[in-house]
């Protein structure tokens, strides 16, 4: 099948699904051609099958911004014309869904008909979609696709809540791919790190509020204060400088480490005790998924598809969102006891298997399928 995916092509979590994705569909001999402003962060070398195209943003005087969505429009025309592709598969309804029908819609007018499927990750719905000013494009995108799926329950409920949706949502979880995330031996990091064995706690995210990254300061100082302890900070984003002066005024800079944005993540998880992701909004959780494949356990809040990831007393902790006190006891449960410690790494490596690549990318193949056929005039 030739397939075409559009995405945005940063570290956020839609773009490294979409971009793993057609990675691993081109494993399996489908022609992948990724379509966006620029290369996807995570399609960094040559692999057999994919191919992408750049959306080419040129700038107008006449304009005050430059009209990504009439740009991208026409490139998706040309790109489904002359690569003769089977189906596009757009992640993030704004603009991506609403671009993709206008360009269907050009199509036809040609004679050619391509099935749309829209990939919903959360933040389009929750924050983007929710807004008056883009609610009735997010809803009508919707119900004009071919096909919609979302990565979690919570996901898929919450659209149906927030939209009068008449298209059936599929599920489809987001997937970890073990060649990638699994425990390795990286002492030397490790005692880089913690050179006196301290354990090691590590929070990965785009540093927005919505993150609360300023409750992983919180937690880890509780944790510190029982516990020989090292945190790591992984990702860059607005509340950065915030963070760091939170860190000062705590007196907790020697123990943390500023990473920044990380390309090898696996090997940092791969040294770590427990994973902190205390979000007000989580559509998924990909970077606890993450964290478990590398065996870390994770202390999260309960929203969103997090339950759906996190098992709460076999592979981590969920508490309330701001419940800073009690996602620190639990971290301290772990941390000072090293039986349990160790089951809950085994605890979260089996629950990761659950959304190996490997078993998600055979529901996309047929939903594909699913929908190709379905595909009418």
């Amino acid at each position: 099948m030739k397939i075409g995916i559009v995405c945005y092509p940063t570290y956020g979590g839609s773009g490294v699904v979409a971009t793993e994705l057609g990675i691993g569909l081109a494993k399996r001999g489908h022609e992948v051609h990724f379509i966006t402003y620029k290369r996807p962060a995570r399609l960094t070398t040559f692999h057999e099958n994919v191919f992408y195209h750049e959306v080419g943003m040129e700038d107008y005087p006449l304009f005050e911004y430059t009209p990504y969505d009439t740009a991208l429009a026409s490139k998706l025309v040309d790109v489904v014309k002359f690569e003769k592709l089977d189906l596009l598969h757009v992640h993030y309804a704004i603009p991506h869904a609403a671009v993709a029908y206008m360009a269907k819609k050009i199509l036809l007018s040609e004679g050619k008909y391509i099935p749309v499927v829209t990939t919903l990750h959360g933040t389009d719905i929750n924050l983007v979609g929710n807004n008056p000013a883009f609610a009735p494009v997010v809803a009508f995108s919707i119900n004009k696709s071919d096909g919609v799926t979302a990565v979690s329950e919570s996901l898929k409920q919450q659209t149906y809540d927030y939209f009068n949706i008449t298209n059936d949502i599929r599920v489809i979880y987001n997937f970890i791919d073990f060649e990638r995330f699994r425990k390795v031996n990286k002492d030397h990091f490790k005692k880089a790190i913690a050179p006196n064995g301290e354990r090691i706690l590590v929070h990965v995210s785009n540093f927005r509020k919505v993150k609360h990254v300023d409750d992983v300061l919180r937690i880890f100082q509780k944790v510190y204060a029982r516990i020989p302890s090292k945190l790591m900070l992984i990702g860059d984003g607005p509340e950065r400088h915030n963070l760091e002066d939170l860190c000062r005024k705590m007196g907790l800079c020697h123990e943390t480490r500023f990473l920044g944005k990380q390309d090898a993540v696996e090997e940092l998880l791969a040294i770590a005790d427990l994973f902190i992701m205390p979000s007000g909004s989580e559509s998924f959780g990909l970077a606890a998924l993450e964290a478990m494949a590398c065996e870390v356990p994770v202390i999260s809040s309960n929203v969103g598809g997090l339950p759906e990831v996190n098992i709460h007393g076999k592979t981590g902790f969920l508490s309330d969102v701001g419940n800073v006190d009690e996602m620190a006891g639990y971290a301290i449960q772990i941390l000072e006891n090293d039986n349990m410690l160790k089951k809950f790494r085994a605890n979260a490596l089996e629950q990761a298997r659950r959304f190996d690549i490997d078993n998600i990318l055979p529901e996309y193949e047929a939903y594909y399928e699913e929908i190709v056929k379905m595909a009418v005039f």
